[in-house]
């Protein structure tokens, strides 16, 4: 009973735009019971009203205490046909979950999240999609700008037999912001195996969501296009967009034993034996897509990474509009480090490697902060070839460092969706309220 009237009391809470409908709903039965007695008195009010009108309407009770009586009941009747309506729409919108949450809880969580702060992330792979599960239980504003330099595995066959803008990331990013146990989320990830009946199948290694946001592509006309449809059907919070249109290809120049050498590719390039120096797109200063341009000039907070530093966060920065918006819009900026460092990418390198290496390709002021994790309690095992990113910087790096524990205790190498987004979330939300005391 307790719950009942927790979960009732719930319709009531500010911002959920039902105290109005309840107050009108009053006052229509108000006037009704009004209109309906004046027609009782105007029928009877000569000859005497009848045993039985007399009984119902209690007359023979003081009429303080008939309308205490009446008042009771009328709010009794319209609380209780309240909640059983409640009840009755949430077994109809959730037929088959019958310990749903109630409709009003539903409701209340959806209305918050609707208003919840304008979110910009950028990078591409595993981590940007693994930030977008746990950012999703705190808004619905969410645009994933997401890399175009993809060229390994089933993006990379579909880019290069049919010409069309990698469909991976965003195929991870669309799922992420969707309903994880949705049976169409299950199919969008669904991987054709690579051998069929009697041989090798073409279709193996292909996704079927890359498969579809293609045929979208085609469809519609544009992958844009494509993007958004894929977003309905899944029916995703948030939008993922690209950092360009432009087919651009990443190049990265590495230090070899005669000298530099250049590597061509985004699948390449993690598995040359030499350190990287740099890494560049080709053809360079590709345009912005005007939508990421747009999302980060309204956003309230923009979150680089996770996300492989060369490979999947610095080809959206090297569009030179998207760090050109960054520092022209007023949100608050934080770059989230990797747990761990990346084999081929970023072997051996301090959380200040991490930084100069986004300086020397972009410069400075991108980002305010750097959030990085601060648990380090899960050691990896001895063999593996990488290690854990200390949290730590000298009086050279000019950041505010937000030292936390986000790791995966499961999987130590890796950032905890959920842990993540909480103490991103909990870290804005006392900026915001510090810049409003100090305004």
């Amino acid at each position: 009973m307790a719950k009942s009237l927790k979960t009732l009391s719930r319709w009531l809470t500010p911002g959920m735009g039902i105290k109005r409908w309840v107050l009108i709903l009053f006052i229509g039965i108000t006037i009704l019971a009004l209109g309906f007695g004046l027609f009782l008195r105007d029928l009877y009010g000569a000859t005497g009203y009848p045993p039985l009108v007399r009984i119902i309407a209690l007359q023979f009770l003081p009429r303080w205490l008939r309308a205490f009586f009446f008042g009771a009941l009328g709010v009794g009747l319209v609380v209780g046909a309240l909640y059983r309506l409640n009840q009755t729409m949430v077994q109809a919108i959730f037929p088959t979950e019958p310990n749903a949450a109630e409709l009003a809880e539903i409701l209340h969580r959806a209305r918050q999240k609707r208003r919840g702060p304008k979110v910009v992330t950028i990078g591409g792979g595993t981590g940007m999609s693994n930030l977008l599960r746990g950012l999703k239980a705190y808004t619905d504003n969410i645009t994933a700008i997401v890399t175009v330099a993809d060229d390994g595995g089933s993006s990379g066959r579909l880019r290069e037999s049919l010409g069309v803008l990698p469909p991976g990331d965003f195929r991870n990013c669309i799922a992420a912001l969707a309903d994880d146990h949705a049976l169409t989320t299950q199919l969008f990830q669904y991987r054709f195996s690579k051998r069929g009946n009697g041989g090798k199948n073409e279709l193996g290694g292909h996704s079927f969501g890359n498969l579809f946001i293609t045929a979208l592509a085609g469809v519609t006309g544009s992958f844009e296009r494509a993007l958004v449809e894929s977003g309905r059907v899944l029916a995703i919070r948030g939008q993922i967009v690209p950092s360009t249109l432009q087919d651009v290809t990443l190049y990265a120049d590495v230090t070899a034993e005669n000298g530099s050498e250049q590597v061509r590719g985004e699948s390449a390039i993690p598995h040359s034996p030499w350190p990287i120096e740099r890494v560049y797109l080709k053809p360079d200063n590709p345009p912005s897509y005007p939508g990421a341009i747009r999302a980060i000039l309204e956003a309230d907070l923009i979150i680089l990474g996770p996300g492989s530093l060369f490979t999947s966060l610095l080809p959206n920065l090297l569009v030179p509009e998207i760090p050109q918006a960054i520092r022209a819009g007023e949100a608050l900026t934080v770059y989230v480090a990797n747990v761990a460092t990346q084999p081929g990418e970023t072997d051996h390198f301090s959380l200040e490697d991490h930084v100069r290496v986004l300086e020397d390709h972009v410069g400075s002021g991108v980002f305010s902060h750097v959030l990085a994790n601060n648990n380090l309690a899960h050691p990896l095992p001895a063999d593996w070839p990488l290690n854990l990113v200390n949290p730590a910087f000298t009086d050279k790096i000019k950041y505010t460092l937000i030292a936390v524990d986000v790791v995966d205790e499961d999987k130590p190498w890796r950032h905890q969706a959920e842990k993540l987004a909480k103490q991103l979330m909990q870290w804005y939300q006392a900026e915001k309220q510090r810049n409003v005391s100090e305004s």
